[in-house]
């Protein structure tokens, strides 16, 4: 069996492809209480029924993401100058909480672009790209104008369906900031990783809910080895129990040993029932018959991103 691919039977994996490859699948949207009338409605005049009917509508809105470009800053060391432009993501349709900021470079907008010209070419025939400059890259005039344009850019490529669905999109806004993380851990700077990991884990669910729980795995374990090195065993224990289940049902196997060990060990310490993790991890090394690789989760993590 490949890696990252369900553990179903033929009848399921069918219908999880045509889900993964229908272009008509709804986008998530985020709702809160009930798009059906509740009795105590009738006892409601026309106004405040229409206020109500009014205001479930606004709650029931699909959620949607909006890009600012708001600030940018030049750089200038003893190699090299460039502008910095800083992109807040945030969410429309509701209150949003967690807007997230990143920073990135022309030059990362450009090769962005470009992958995707690659792969999207025909839909993305109407969305122009800014185009690059000989002279006058630091004029401040010059600065504000390329600002609004990225700004419009990122709208409109997020506006084109294939795209925002696929692997680019997300890559774009956590790529750096995953290898940034990693590196903190592989020189064994906890803490700012951890604070760096859960700010990707953040950007992730922000801009790709829709695509495989996969994505959310390498950094789900990358924090739970984090928060175990600091001892802050909870944390560990909850982020390695949420990358579980996608470990499982996709057959991901580099991860699954040293994952399972990882919570029994962790969950033995904080007194947490552990059998049927320590007996899964029994039955998946016998199913494996001695191919299961030795390596802890840590060592697995390390590797990543590099």
């Amino acid at each position: 069996m490949a890696e990252g691919q369900p553990i179903e039977s033929q009848d399921q994996r069918s219908h999880g492809n045509q889900q993964e490859n229908n272009p008509t699948r709804p986008e998530p949207t985020e709702t809160h209480g009930t798009s059906t009338l509740d009795p105590v409605f009738s006892c409601l005049t026309t106004k405040e029924l229409q206020q109500n009917l009014k205001d479930m509508k606004q709650r029931n809105r699909a959620i949607k993401l909006l890009f600012e470009i708001n600030s940018t800053r030049i750089i200038e060391d003893s190699l090299s100058k460039y502008v910095v432009y800083q992109i807040v993501i945030m969410r429309s349709g509701s209150y949003d909480s967690q807007r997230v900021a990143i920073d990135r470079r022309y030059s990362d907008f450009f090769r962005f672009h470009q992958q995707l010209l690659e792969k999207f070419s025909e839909e993305l025939e109407e969305v122009h790209f800014p185009r690059k400059l000989l002279s006058g890259n630091f004029n401040p005039e010059v600065i504000a104008e390329r600002r609004l344009a990225l700004q419009d850019y990122l709208g409109k490529i997020y506006a084109v369906r294939c795209v925002r669905y696929s692997r680019h999109f997300p890559e774009f806004f956590t790529a750096q900031e995953q290898r940034r993380a990693h590196d903190l851990l592989r020189a064994g700077q906890f803490k700012p990783a951890t604070e760096q990991l859960q700010a990707t884990l953040t950007l992730l669910e922000k801009v790709a809910p829709w695509q495989s729980a996969t994505l959310l795995v390498p950094t789900l374990c990358a924090l739970a080895v984090g928060h175990r090195d600091l001892e802050e065993l909870g944390d560990a224990f909850s982020a390695a129990h949420r990358a579980l289940p996608a470990v499982r049902r996709y057959g991901l196997r580099q991860y699954r040993a040293p994952l399972l060990e990882l919570l029994v060990d962790v969950g033995y310490r904080l007194h947490r029932p552990v059998a049927q993790l320590q007996e899964e991890l029994s039955l998946f090394r016998d199913s494996e018959r001695g191919q299961v690789s030795s390596a802890s989760l840590k060592e697995v993590v390390v590797q990543e991103f590099t």
